[in-house]
């Protein structure tokens, strides 16, 4: 690890293109090659190195750039989704992935895949990326990045740091995917189909959905209004990064205000991901795509959210969502979700020890954030 502090004597100004190279390599038959593996954009995750999903040449394929272990695979098309990963077996890739490899002895081929995660790069691949639909970098423009490349000895020094880190993190999510597989099964302990449900109005105060319809300009100082996209599977609602409306628009549409303790869930997009609103966001609004959940008094609140994230409510929403592009459920269907009947003492019950289950993981993705942190702190040292 770094016992002492990084000095930067000695480390001098490089561009991209000096120290790495573009590999070019083709096979034109994967299959005639002895290639089993093709990997798309869709399998590499963003922030994650390690290439975890990837497709069977048997099953056919197009692709024909070819990559080999300890390569790096970075992706050109819509680079901020940030999709860098190490290879650690032989296969072919999308032509919307650049293979990267060190062009000299200059630069440790172990910190390459680091280098290409800061945010210094990222910035230079989306600054330089071209197209509206689907923007593009090209290599020209990513060898011009310019970066801060220390001698070899510290090169080892900062190697052996991230890996520690990169292991540490490995072994976290680890713990998050094996909570997550923990927190299902539980859910379709608890919530088994065939149990007597009553329709998830019957459980509430009200039901609201589209409300700004046009939110017009972002309002540095006005009223936050939830986005589908401000919602994910993990995170809690929060004010950073969402964008807000003038007083008189959130007004007009003042029908749709949450308070704190509503649930909120995305009608949209990814149906069904459902959060509670905390106290920071009370009085924020919707947008469309979005309804807002309020639970009576004589019902727990966690026990509606903890019924709707279940594979019982889930199998519902997938038989009541339309569209091809973006699935979408109305409020109609929303209304008539099934929610398993249970006594007050017996939702609190349940949503206590589902709480309990999902505490580790929400313990391991703080670690997680705390680990990618540190990585990009020492890494962005280099790329400044």
């Amino acid at each position: 690890m770094l016992e002492r502090p990084i000095s930067k004597a000695g480390w001098t100004r490089v561009a991209f293109g000096d120290v790495v190279r573009l590999s070019k390599a083709r096979v034109a038959d994967p299959a005639a090659a002895g290639i089993e593996r093709f990997v798309g954009l869709e399998h590499i995750e963003p922030g994650d190195l390690r290439i975890r999903r990837w497709g069977d040449v048997a099953d056919g394929t197009t692709f024909t750039t070819l990559f080999k272990p300890g390569q790096v695979l970075f992706g050109k098309r819509r680079a901020y989704q940030r999709k860098v990963a190490v290879a650690d077996f032989e296969g072919v890739c999308s032509g919307d992935i650049y293979v990267l490899e060190p062009a000299n002895d200059r630069l440790m081929p172990e910190l390459l895949p680091f280098l290409c995660q800061t945010d210094a790069f990222f910035d230079h691949a989306v600054g330089t990326s071209a197209g509206s639909l689907s923007p593009r970098t090209n290599w020209t423009s990513l060898a011009s990045f310019e970066f801060l490349l220390p001698p070899i000895q510290e090169q080892a020094r900062l190697v052996e740091a991230l890996s520690a880190i990169q292991e540490t993190a490995d072994q976290i999510k680890n713990v998050i995917q094996a909570g997550e597989v923990l927190i299902e099964a539980a859910l379709a302990d608890v919530f088994r189909k065939g149990s007597k449900s009553r329709p998830l109005a019957e459980w509430c105060r009200n039901l609201i959905t589209y409300g700004i319809v046009q939110a017009g300009p972002d309002i540095p100082d006005g009223i936050p209004y939830i986005r589908v996209s401000d919602m994910t599977d993990v995170d809690e609602l929060s004010l950073d990064g969402m964008l807000r409306t003038s007083p008189e628009i959130a007004h007009k549409y003042r029908r749709s205000m949450v308070k704190a303790g509503d649930l909120v869930i995305a009608l949209r997009g990814p149906v069904g991901l459902t959060h509670i609103v905390p106290p920071s966001l009370d009085g924020a609004n919707l947008t469309q795509g979005t309804a807002r959940i309020s639970v009576s008094e004589d019902n727990s609140t966690d026990y509606v959210r903890w019924a709707l994230r279940s594979p019982l409510v889930k199998h519902e929403y997938s038989s009541h969502a339309k569209g091809s592009t973006f699935a979408e459920i109305s409020l109609e269907a929303l209304r008539k979700l099934p929610i398993p009947v249970a006594t007050i003492d017996e939702q609190r019950a349940v949503s206590e020890r589902l709480a309990a289950i999902s505490s580790a993981a929400t313990s391991a993705r703080t670690r997680l954030s705390d680990a990618q942190r540190i990585m990009s702190h020492i890494i962005s040292q280099v790329a400044e």
